[in-house]
């Protein structure tokens, strides 16, 4: 005999999912910053200069304040609080951002000394004047006549006063200094981060091409070497173009890279004399000599013709490094198209680094388009 087992429902009762009977679970309460999150939030905060003498001057009012208001009340604390801050304001800023560096600075010293004469005596009159007038006047229960002694106090307070100024303006140099310092500090760490993330990609890729290397150094030995001379073309660009001078070697080493390099686009072979008389350990800014090479290679070359010639010399003679190129000139290129962007721009180059002591030349005489180039060289 089957007996049919008895169900909740059966009874009438809808049971509970468990949506039902916890809902907190698919509704958690959002999370709330703790005190502790808040407390170090506020301990990274770093005032700027503007926003800490706001805080110096708040805490210098309530002082003021605070001090009066036992004997005198709100409305006479407050009322001179406000005259009081108000002149030590004027007298401090009143030097370090006008009387010291428009007088005392330029050499007035003189004019400094007569100026600041005058600004006391009258800040201190003006202020005397304005606190016994609303005391006579408004607060004091018994008032008494103004007298000249009572002036006196308020010069000798302001001439102290201005004394103050002095620790304020090197308090407020010192801390836009540290706050340049933090600031070169952090642009110094963040330029190394940006050198360090620089050299691992350009890093990266002359590994991956030692890798292309070895694999068609099996199959195609002359593939292999051009993938060698575009590895040392590009560690050039990232290793030595940086640097103020260079190897003369290097600087010869990286042109014969760029010309094997540009001689596969060419279909005959090209004629070129390379002639190198100098000392290999001459140090010269780098990139120097690549303007004349390109352009050759740019302008003088005619990939359909196989009679292309180019001339390369590099002499050193009484400190001088004598740089020259002659190559051919083809029916459709002439001296206006050499003598493009890239001569002006080493011109101008060569400006900044030797002033006057260079000669920088190019021409056409006849079958033949000359560059020359001479600096100084130690």
């Amino acid at each position: 005999m089957n007996r049919r087992k008895t169900s909740i429902s059966d009874f009438g009762v809808t049971p509970l999912s468990v949506e039902q009977t916890h809902p907190f679970i698919e509704k958690p309460y959002p999370k709330q910053k703790s005190f502790v999150h808040l407390k170090m939030k506020f301990f990274k905060w770093k005032a700027s200069l503007t926003q800490l003498q706001y805080l110096i001057w708040v805490g210098v009012f309530l002082i003021v304040f605070f001090t009066y208001l036992p004997e005198d009340g709100i409305a006479q604390a407050a009322t001179f609080t406000v005259i009081n801050g108000a002149f030590y304001i004027i007298l401090i800023y009143g030097n370090i951002s006008f009387l010291f560096p428009r007088y005392y600075e330029r050499g007035r010293k003189l004019q400094y000394a007569i100026y600041t004469f005058i600004f006391l005596i009258g800040s201190g009159i003006i202020r005397g004047y304005l606190i016994m007038y609303l005391d006579i006047h408004y607060f004091a229960m018994k008032p008494m006549p103004m007298k000249p002694s009572m002036f006196v106090y308020f010069i000798v307070a302001g001439f102290l006063t201005f004394m103050l100024s002095f620790i304020f303006r090197i308090a407020i140099a010192y801390f836009d200094l540290k706050q340049q310092s933090e600031k070169i500090l952090v642009q110094k760490s963040q330029a190394e981060l940006n050198l360090l993330k620089s050299q691992v990609q350009p890093h990266f890729l002359f590994n991956t091409l030692n890798n292309i290397y070895y694999e068609a150094y099996r199959e195609a030995p002359r593939t292999a070497k051009l993938i060698e001379r575009l590895s040392d073309i590009m560690r050039y660009f990232v290793d030595e173009s940086p640097k103020e001078e260079v190897s003369l070697a290097t600087e010869v080493q990286f042109l014969e890279n760029y010309i094997a390099l540009e001689k596969i686009r060419i279909r005959h072979e090209i004629e070129l004399n390379f002639v190198k008389e100098c000392s290999p350990d001459l140090r010269l800014p780098p990139m120097l000599l690549m303007t004349f090479v390109e352009n050759i290679f740019k302008h003088g070359i005619d990939k359909s013709s196989s009679d292309n010639k180019i001339e390369i010399s590099l002499l050193q003679k009484d400190g001088y490094l004598l740089f020259e190129t002659r190559n051919l000139v083809h029916d459709k290129t002439g001296a206006s198209e050499h003598t493009g962007f890239g001569i002006e721009n080493l011109r101008k180059r060569l400006t900044l680094l030797y002033g006057t002591n260079f000669e920088l030349n190019v021409g056409n005489p006849g079958t033949y388009f000359t560059a020359f180039l001479k600096v100084p060289v130690a």
